[in-house]
């Protein structure tokens, strides 16, 4: 080792050098990862491998590649939890890589999949989102301390408070890449925001300053939930409704009904986390009701089902995490 390199690592101590990042992940997030070890950043962020075999009678046979490697050195783990078959293996990983005298562990979980079960409404419900909160702040300490994690666009607000003290969650979110997608539609100074129900205003009223806003509202009748306009004027306009997730995609549809009858001259529509199980996403690729149907790549198979399929666009996470790991 010459002087130079000697000197520079001694500079840091026993906590080794912040600007590089070892990245580990799980096997959907190997596109994600490897992309994000490409953007511009002060970071030399490095992808590594695990092995994710499995053991005859199906339980995980796993293997983390470099761990001599990574002594006193920081760590990431990129994860994918929207499939629950595959979250006992990777929470084996996550606990494990604190152990192996890192100097800092920081996890990256894009979508906190449980947040539409974030309370209880009746006796006997099961908060399932306050469980797995419960899970990530048990994640053993590194040399450095906490576990920091990166979660973007959590479902409901009081959920941050559901982290214990071992792990310190930094909420980012997707709203920047809508903005610049909105900066590049022809009728740009036509488009009002709109919100499907008051719960998304609350979350992301504040990214669109200057805009006209537009909020919906459900109400029941029966067993229907029925969407009705509850404030702003969408006549003329190119209306994009915002929201943090999308599953059926049922309230979506309605509020664009409401919208078009209402005037709305063309519609898109933007979900950080575009869930669509049993292939939901076909009731939007078979219909012409939206121009535009922006998501992230926080849910990785969504993302793959859906590329190149109008009115689909996919946006890529990558820049996002890359300089949230630089805090």
């Amino acid at each position: 080792m010459d002087e130079a390199k000697r000197a520079r690592r001694d500079s840091f101590g026993p906590w080794g050098d912040p600007s590089i990042k070892y990245l580990y992940y799980c096997p959907d997030m190997k596109e994600l990862a490897h992309s994000i070890a490409t953007q511009p950043t002060r970071l030399d962020i490095r992808p590594m491998e695990v092995s994710w075999a499995k053991f005859p009678d199906g339980f995980p046979n796993l293997f983390i590649e470099g761990a001599e490697e990574i002594r006193g050195k920081h760590v990431a783990f990129l994860a994918s939890f929207n499939n629950p078959d595959t979250i006992f293996e990777q929470i084996s990983v996550i606990y494990s890589l604190p152990k192996m005298f890192i100097a800092s562990f920081t996890l990256i979980l894009p979508f906190f999949p449980t947040g539409t079960a974030e309370r209880v409404e009746r006796e006997g419900e099961v908060p399932t989102a306050v469980t797995l909160a419960r899970m990530l702040s048990h994640i053993p300490m590194s040399r450095g301390g906490p576990t920091s994690t990166i979660i973007f666009d959590i479902h409901a607000l009081q959920e941050r408070f559901y982290f214990g003290d071992n792990i310190t969650p930094c909420f980012e979110t997707g709203i920047p890449l809508l903005l610049q997608e909105i900066a590049g539609l022809p009728d740009k100074d036509d488009v009002v925001i709109a919100y499907p129900d008051e719960g998304a205003m609350k979350r992301f009223h504040t990214f669109f300053e200057g805009f006209e806003e537009v909020v919906c509202t459900k109400v029941r009748q029966g067993d229907k939930r029925l969407v009705t306009l509850k404030e702003g004027e969408p006549e003329g306009k190119h209306v994009v409704i915002v929201d943090d997730l999308v599953q059926s995609g049922g309230t979506l549809i309605e509020c664009g009904k409401v919208l078009k009858a209402k005037g709305a001259k063309a519609l898109s529509a933007f979900c950080t986390h575009g869930v669509f199980p049993n292939d939901k996403h076909q009731r939007f690729t078979e219909s012409d009701m939206f121009d535009n149907f922006w998501i992230t790549d926080s849910c990785p198979q969504t993302a793959k089902r859906v590329s190149g399929k109008k009115p689909f666009k996919v946006l890529s996470l990558a820049g996002r995490i890359a300089r949230a790991l630089e805090i």
